[in-house]
């Protein structure tokens, strides 16, 4: 059996079409399809049912795809991680990032990789969609408070606090009620956030402050809450990550972090991967680029 062709029909196998594996890996249509129709010859079965639309696997290409996947993945990555355990990181790498960090801080991770390692093709993509490492083409994902999962591992490099931030003229409270002890503010909330909530500010030395938002905006993503916190509009509740140079500049004046546990960002990768070179160089820049960070050891 050639491995190649087996590889190349568990890559159309894995990503459900010829097109879609060929986007995620940089290989031409025409040599995956030649690929796969080879292998079927020299088994002299048909692994795959093609459609005008689309494409479905056989119930020996299931069975083949299934055995042989693993296996095969894990010698490929057992001989990158040999061979580039001992040399400059080459080869593509595919990143996923939230929005929201992909933009504060992505952009200048991925221009320190690129300079650093000129023969890795880095490519980082800003979505807030949860992605599959495997079926979705990618070495890593970047995740906010991910839930434990055993088909991926990886580390912790950044505990973030979220803060309550408003403009330096808005009065610290609006209104004040001596009935329920409650803050009353102008605020500036996400679309999601419900009428009747209210923010709980970290008490210095005493009880928490609980802070309620009266709201003038509401807007769907955290990149334009701060910037309408910028214009003028109210207070919000925003990631330290987001508003730490605002802050330090004085154009947002800092109330507090809320009484809730930080945010946790981890990069993440399949659980059927070795890391290789490339993966370990660009997670030692991203710890690099955050001088406040909290880190767990590799899984």
């Amino acid at each position: 059996m050639d491995l190649h062709a087996l590889s190349d029909f568990n890559l159309v196998a894995t990503h459900g079409g010829i097109g879609r594996a060929s986007r995620v890996s940089g290989r031409s249509k025409a040599t995956l399809s030649r690929k796969v129709a080879e292998l079927e010859q020299s088994l002299g079965l048909r692994l795959i049912e093609r459609g005008s639309q689309s494409l479905r696997l056989t119930e020996e290409g299931r069975a083949l795809h299934e055995r042989t996947d693993g296996p095969l993945n894990e010698i490929a990555e057992a001989g990158e991680t040999v061979v580039l355990g001992a040399s400059t990181p080459r080869g593509r790498l595919r990143v996923s990032a939230p929005v929201v960090i992909a933009h504060v801080a992505f952009g200048r991770i991925g221009a320190r990789f690129a300079l650093a390692y000129p023969d890795v093709q880095l490519e980082i993509v800003a979505e807030d969609r949860k992605v599959d490492p495997v079926e979705d083409g990618y070495d890593l994902v970047i995740r906010v408070d991910p839930a434990p999962d055993d088909r991926l591992v990886g580390r912790r490099f950044l505990n973030d606090e979220r803060l309550i931030v408003a403009p330096p003229d808005l009065p610290r409270a609006a209104s004040h009620s001596a009935a329920v002890g409650e803050l009353a503010v102008q605020a500036v909330v996400l679309t999601t956030t419900p009428a009747d909530i209210s923010w709980r500010l970290r008490g210095d030395q005493g009880p928490d402050i609980v802070v309620r938002p009266e709201p003038v905006l509401r807007l769907s993503s955290l990149l334009m809450v701060r910037d309408a916190v910028l214009a003028g509009a109210g207070a919000a509740i925003l990631p330290k990550l987001l508003v730490a140079d605002d802050v330090a500049a004085g154009r947002l004046a800092l109330w507090g972090p809320v009484s809730e546990p930080p945010v946790e960002l981890w990069a993440l990768q399949s659980s059927r991967r070795l890391v290789g070179a490339k993966v370990r160089a660009f997670l030692d820049i991203v710890e690099k680029s955050f001088p406040d960070r909290v880190f767990l050891p590799p899984v």
